[in-house]
C-alpha cells in the first residue's frame, strides 16, 4: 500500500467589493456596503467539509489557505468560528500554517488583530502595485499608502509571516517603474513575495478590451532586473513567481507543486485527492464545488450536496499533470519520485529529456528533472517536450 501524500485545506470566499478587470477567479463584486451572509456561509462551509471528511482518510492538515474573492470582507468572528469548526472535524499539525488573503482596501482598523486572535498566522496582501495610477488601471480599490498602512497594522497585530502579491508587466510599465514597486515592497520587509506577470486571461474584461502592455523586450528586462534585485535582498526564488526568506516558503503552495492532496470547500473551490491504487500507483481525482454563491448556499438543503464535478486523472495524463506542478519549483523533482508518482519508466522519458537539455530547458543532472532558468521562462515548451501522451 502506497503512503498517502500530505493533506491541506483550501477555503474559498467568493465575494469582493469590485471585480478587477484582470481577474479570472470565482469572485463576485458586491459593492462596499453589502451585507454578506456570514452565518449561512459558515454553516454551508462546515456542511461541505462534513461531506468531504472521508477523503481525508485519517490525515492531519499540514496547512490551511483561505482565498477568494476577498476573504478580508468577512469578520474576525466568522474566522474564529470557522477555524474552531474545522479543528473539531480534522486534526491539525501542531505547527500548521493558516493563511488568509486580504485586500488593503477592505480593512477596518483593528480587524487584523481579530484575525490573529482567531488563529490565522500568515497574511497574504494583494498589493499588486504601490503606484496609484497603476492601481486605478487595475481596478483596485486601495492606494499605495493603504497597502503600507495595512502592513504596519498587520505587524502591530503580531503577524510575523507576511506575503505581498506584486504584479509586473502592467500597462505602460517601464523597468524603472517595476523596480520602484519592488523597492517599496522590500522596504516593508515581507517574509514572502509573489511577483508575477500580468496576463490577459479569457473571460476577463482585460481579455475583451486589452490594455496596452509593455513590449516583449521591456518584459524581459523587467524580469531580469527584478529577479536579481529580489535575490540580492535575500528573497530566494523557489517557484516561478514566488520568493521567500529562509524557512518562509508557503507551505500551501509547496503542497500544490509537490502534488500533495488538498480538500476544497466553498463556492467554486477545487480539490485534489488520492484514492485507491492503480497500476501507476495512487489514483488521483480532481473535484470542484458549485460555483455561484447563491446556488452553493442552497445546496445545504439539497441531497446532491456541494459537489459540481469530478475528474479521475487517467494514467495517460498523470506524467504531464505531475510535471506541470513539479517543474514550477526551482528545485524540480528527483527522477525516482517522478517514476513512482507517474508509473512511467525513466527509459521512456530519456529521449525527451535529451532534447530538452539540448534546448537549454533542463539542468544537466542525471538524477533530477529540474527546469533551467530558461526552462522556467518557457515552461510550456518544456512540458510539450516531456508530455508522455
Amino acid at each position: 500500500m502506497m503512503s498517502l501524500p500530505p493533506l491541506a485545506l483550501y477555503v474559498h470566499v467568493p465575494w469582493c467589493v469590485r471585480k478587477c478587470p484582470y481577474c479570472d477567479f470565482n469572485s463576485h463584486g458586491v459593492g462596499r456596503n453589502a451585507s454578506l451572509p456570514e452565518a449561512d456561509y459558515l454553516q454551508a462551509l462546515l456542511a461541505d467539509l462534513d461531506g468531504d471528511l472521508p477523503l481525508a482518510q485519517g490525515r492531519e492538515l499540514v496547512c490551511l489557505f483561505i482565498g477568494g474573492g476577498t476573504p478580508s470582507l468577512m469578520s474576525a468572528g466568522f474566522y474564529k468560528e470557522l477555524l474552531a469548526g474545522i479543528a473539531a472535524r480534522l486534526p491539525m499539525a501542531n505547527d500548521i500554517e493558516i493563511t488568509l488573503e486580504a485586500n488593503p482596501g477592505t480593512l477596518e482598523r483593528g480587524r487584523f488583530a481579530g484575525y490573529r486572535e482567531a488563529g490565522i498566522n500568515r497574511l497574504s496582501l494583494g498589493v499588486q502595485s504601490f503606484q496609484d495610477a497603476q492601481l486605478e488601471a487595475l481596478g483596485r480599490i486601495h492606494s499605495g499608502s493603504d497597502a503600507e498602512a495595512a502592513v504596519a497594522e498587520a505587524r502591530g497585530a503580531g503577524f510575523d509571516n507576511l506575503n505581498l502579491d506584486v504584479m509586473h508587466g502592467l500597462p505602460g510599465q517601464t523597468p524603472a517603474l517595476a523596480l520602484e514597486d519592488l523597492e517599496r515592497a522590500l522596504a516593508l520587509s515581507p517574509e514572502h513575495l509573489s511577483w508575477y506577470q500580468l496576463t490577459l486571461e479569457p473571460n476577463t474584461e482585460f481579455h475583451s478590451r486589452p490594455p496596452q502592455l509593455p513590449e516583449e523586450e521591456v518584459l524581459w528586462d523587467i524580469q531580469d532586473l527584478g529577479h536579481a534585485r529580489l535575490e540580492e535582498a535575500g528573497l530566494a526564488r523557489y517557484e516561478i513567481s514566488a520568493y521567500a526568506r529562509s524557512g518562509r516558503r508557503s507551505r500551501h503552495n509547496l503542497n500544490y507543486w509537490r502534488f500533495g492532496d488538498y480538500l476544497g470547500i466553498g463556492a467554486g473551490a477545487h480539490g485534489k485527492l488520492s484514492a485507491g491504487e492503480g497500476s501507476a500507483g495512487l489514483m488521483i481525482e480532481r473535484r470542484w464545488k458549485v460555483r455561484q454563491p447563491e446556488a452553493y448556499l442552497r445546496r445545504q438543503r439539497d441531497p446532491r450536496g456541494f459537489l459540481a464535478g469530478r475528474h479521475r486523472i487517467e494514467e495517460s495524463e498523470l506524467a504531464l499533470e505531475f510535471s506541470m506542478n513539479a517543474l514550477r519549483l526551482v528545485e524540480g523533482v528527483s527522477l525516482s519520485r517522478w517514476r513512482t508518482t507517474t508509473g512511467r519508466s525513466i527509459a521512456m522519458l530519456e529521449a525527451r529529456l535529451s532534447s530538452a537539455r539540448k534546448k537549454g530547458l533542463l539542468v544537466e543532472d542525471a538524477n533530477r528533472l529540474q527546469a533551467s532558468p530558461q526552462g522556467l521562462l518557457f515552461l510550456n515548451d518544456l512540458l510539450a517536450l516531456i508530455d508522455m501522451e
